[in-house]
């Protein structure tokens, strides 16, 4: 069985999806992005989560992308895990994504509790069981916002289903959160990674084996030290590096989710501004927006293509 601690270890940066066009997957249309994010320090990368627009890109769209990807990131980081986001409405979507998505060789699959319905904690616990034959491990997805929240004791049984190596959670909730990291050790081997943004230090010191925020997309750097001022009990610096976190996060303030996201690593040469609808771009004022939000912060944030 896999090590979900070391799976989950460090910054796992979930990536937005570069497009050819609106809600057309391509990852030559972000060449320069995955080679800037593994030299800032990033370790695992998440394709087609919240950020890459996973639920908004069908099945049938994924499989090349995630593949080339996934090629693409093993040639930087040669012990860098790759996940892919699987997460749908139902059991059978979430299949149908996963055996799509078999050709990249995943180092594990990321899946939320289905949507729509308010299910059963039994039909939860089913949905995740419903994926252990697939050879692959899967790291359970806490996003109350998209789906049916995982409570304490639907944690405790998921998290000791064989082929289930870990959990991100971005609830936000310190207490759940805490509660997580106590289940986790106690299965034993299971890795827990923190999601929410405003929580990376507090996750940190609650015991997280990794972090994986948004944030990742367009301030490594800033990731990546969080995760090493943890680790040489640096709390001075962690501190401030989450203050740092804070006011990146206020990007989302102009725009919420990922055409903001998008729009400032275009406007860095890293990625084109295309979403997969009903997403649209950014307009006008809030480019001009995002603009100013970089100049501001322009010494966290990645660095722009020189092509």
């Amino acid at each position: 069985m896999i090590d979900g601690r070391n799976l989950l270890r460090g910054v796992t940066a979930p990536v937005v999806t570069p497009m050819a066009a609106p809600g057309r997957p391509d990852h030559t249309a972000a060449p320069d992005l995955l080679p800037r994010l593994a030299a800032a320090g990033v370790r695992g990368l998440l394709l087609l989560g919240s950020n890459g627009e996973g639920p908004l890109i069908p099945a049938s769209s994924i499989g090349a992308h995630v593949t080339a990807a996934a090629h693409a990131w093993r040639a930087l980081v040669t012990d860098g895990p790759v996940l892919v986001n699987i997460s749908a409405q139902g059991t059978l979507d979430a299949r149908a994504r996963a055996e799509a998505a078999l050709a990249a060789e995943p180092d594990a699959f990321l899946l939320s509790p289905p949507g729509y319905f308010r299910h059963r904690d039994d039909e939860i616990v089913a949905h995740y069981a419903a994926l252990a034959d697939l050879g692959v491990p899967v790291v359970a997805y806490n996003a109350p916002r998209y789906a049916n929240p995982l409570t304490p004791a639907l944690v405790a049984r998921v998290l000791r289903l064989d082929h289930v190596a870990g959990i991100k959670d971005s609830s936000g909730d310190e207490e759940l959160f805490t509660g997580i990291v106590a289940i986790a050790r106690d299965v034993g081997g299971v890795g827990v990674t923190q999601g929410a943004e405003g929580r990376l230090a507090a996750g940190l010191r609650a015991g997280a084996d990794g972090i994986a925020p948004g944030l990742a997309n367009f301030a490594p750097e800033p990731m990546a030290g969080l995760v090493a001022a943890h680790e040489a009990g640096n709390d001075a610096l962690l501190n401030q590096l989450q203050t740092v976190a804070t006011e990146l996060a206020a990007l989302h303030a102009i725009r919420p989710g990922v055409p903001s996201v998008k729009e400032l690593l275009r406007q860095r040469g890293l990625c084109t501004e295309h979403v997969a609808p009903p997403l649209l771009p950014c307009d006008a004022a809030e480019r001009a927006a995002i603009r100013e939000f970089a100049a501001e912060q322009a010494e966290h944030l990645i660095e722009g293509s020189h092509r």
